[in-house]
């Protein structure tokens, strides 16, 4: 185990001057950091190897199935004993690097570790995880494709559960990583996206059995007794570990990733912020296949961020993400923009993108094919990781090239750009749904109001807003839709005790609207859907 310390590294953009600097878990507060390397957290079985003959491969025994392990990035000299917990999940299309056509697809990417850096000088915790790779793209049916896929999906989902464990085990044995347990949120790039939405949605068998999940003959394609269940727990090939700790998480951040089918997301599962290019030629912005051009379709009816976040906004999974939404920093602006941007453009498969959702930042870089503008890479590494690997020089040219089609003008300001937006988007809300903000529910702003309701909601005439204030204040509403227009305003004037007001809603068109009181200087915001 390596420890190292980081320089500052300053910022290449400056924030509007009216933004706050010295906000921890919003903002860099601390200058340098400390990251510890190659820390176990786990061993398994790996498929890395299958087409050399061997079926299972333990991880940590061939250079292509990496010992299960996590490098921990925290802020240098902090004086807090327990921090949350981000753990980063890397992409790279469930291969290994270069394998898998790319300069990326490591917990050593350029990206990935900028972004653990940047989190750990929020105040922030960060395991940068690595969890077992290996699937056929080669397999010769389409069927057989998708339950490689799918397993590899599965097999890093019980990983990351894993390594939720170990720190929880940590936790109960004195705490070396200085984690707050009740604070514990997944960040996944690509692949480590669909691993970050899988592992907050799938927990019952009916769902890893649905019709698509099965082959010819009706069986599975998951086999629960082979490989395990979704914990970690059981399979023939399945090694168990770090028992008798809870997998809980509280949110997930997904960097371009999909979910393997919409029915695993239901009312209760934790809330969920994405951001996407309505461009991505794999993980479709909407619901549709994901397909690669030299070999075809591998699976069908996958959802992109575009309908995951609409679908957990709707079941009011992440109605605690309101009161940031309905606010005007400067990320959450540029979010309404990009999304009003993007309605009635396109995404890869074809679909008509809609009207904004909130949650969701669609990252519209101008480039055709662009998945992942944040990634970084240089054509002599990517060469050299080659080299490292066996393989060839000219492979790792070739995965240079290839990706310069869909990301034609990388560099490292473009790089720390779109870090800086994604940090700057989610971090308010990892705020928020942790409660690091020191609200004890949703919009719980002044100690005014002892309640605050809208009734009936949904609506599709008028609804009520309901209002009890415990002492006197001045109350003002606005009602905003998703782009922050001011559809609605009123001033109430100075009141106490209870406070009901009829409001007209039979002008609006159908949609999710914010109802925003200004309560004696502070604000509370509820959604309104209007049928």
């Amino acid at each position: 185990m390596k420890k190292i310390i980081l320089p500052f590294v300053l910022s290449l953009l400056a924030l509007p001057s009216f933004f706050a600097q010295n906000q921890r878990y919003i903002n860099e507060v601390f200058s340098s950091i400390t990251v510890d390397t190659g820390i176990v957290y786990s061993v398994n079985n790996s498929v890395i190897a299958a087409s050399s003959g061997f079926p299972y491969v333990q991880t940590g025994t061939v250079p292509q199935a990496p010992a299960l392990v996590f490098d921990f990035y925290q802020p240098e000299n902090d004086t807090l004993e327990e921090r949350p917990l981000i753990i980063m999940l890397h992409t790279g299309t469930f291969l290994p690097i270069i394998y898998n056509g790319n300069p990326t697809g490591s917990r050593f990417d350029f990206a990935t570790s900028q972004i653990c850096q940047s989190y750990a000088k929020r105040g922030y915790t960060v395991a940068n995880l690595e969890y077992r790779l290996g699937w056929n793209p080669a397999a010769p049916t389409q069927a057989d494709r998708a339950a490689s896929l799918m397993k590899a999906v599965y097999r890093a989902i019980q990983d990351t559960k894993s390594a939720v464990r170990f720190f929880r085990k940590d936790y109960e044995n004195g705490n070396q990583w200085g984690i707050d347990t009740s604070r514990i949120i997944l960040c996944g790039q690509g692949s480590g996206g669909w691993v970050s939405l899988g592992y907050a949605t799938v927990d019952k068998l009916s769902e890893i059995q649905l019709p698509k999940f099965l082959d010819a003959n009706a069986a599975p394609l998951v086999d629960t007794t082979v490989i395990g269940d979704w914990d970690g727990i059981g399979g023939e090939f399945n090694i168990e570990s770090n028992l008798g700790y809870s997998n809980k998480i509280h949110m997930v951040c997904s960097m371009g990733g999909g979910m393997g089918d919409l029915s695993w997301l239901e009312a209760g599962d934790v809330p969920m912020i994405a951001v996407h290019c309505p461009t991505d030629p794999v993980a479709t912005y909407t619901t549709g296949d994901v397909s690669i051009a030299s070999i075809g379709v591998v699976t069908t009816d996958i959802s992109g961020s575009y309908d995951v976040m609409k679908k957990a906004n709707l079941l009011g999974n992440n109605t605690v993400f309101d009161v940031v939404n309905s606010g005007n920093d400067p990320y959450t602006v540029a979010a309404r923009a990009a999304s009003l941007n993007a309605q009635g453009s396109s995404d890869i498969g074809g679909t008509v993108i809609g009207a904004p959702v909130d949650n969701v930042f669609p990252f519209i870089t101008g480039n055709p094919f662009e998945a992942a503008p944040w990634d970084y890479w240089d054509s002599t590494t990517t060469v050299n990781i080659a080299l490292s690997l066996g393989l060839p020089a000219a492979q790792g040219t070739q995965a240079h090239v290839s990706a310069l089609q869909q990301n034609p003008d990388k560099s490292i300001a473009k790089s720390f750009a779109y870090i800086d937006s994604t940090l700057g988007y989610f971090c308010r809300r990892i705020v928020r749904a942790t409660n690091l903000d020191g609200l004890t529910s949703v919009g719980e702003l002044t100690n005014n109001v002892a309640d605050f309701n809208l009734y009936p909601n949904p609506t599709n005439s008028n609804t009520i807003i309901s209002l009890n204030l415990v002492t006197e204040a001045r109350v003002e509403m606005r009602l905003l839709d998703l782009s922050g227009k001011e559809m609605l305003a009123k001033n109430y004037g100075s009141l106490v005790g209870s406070f009901n007001d009829n409001v007209n809603t039979s002008n609006l068109s159908s949609g999710i609207y914010l109802v925003e009181l200004s309560i004696g200087g502070s604000k509370m915001t509820k959604r309104l859907v209007v049928e």
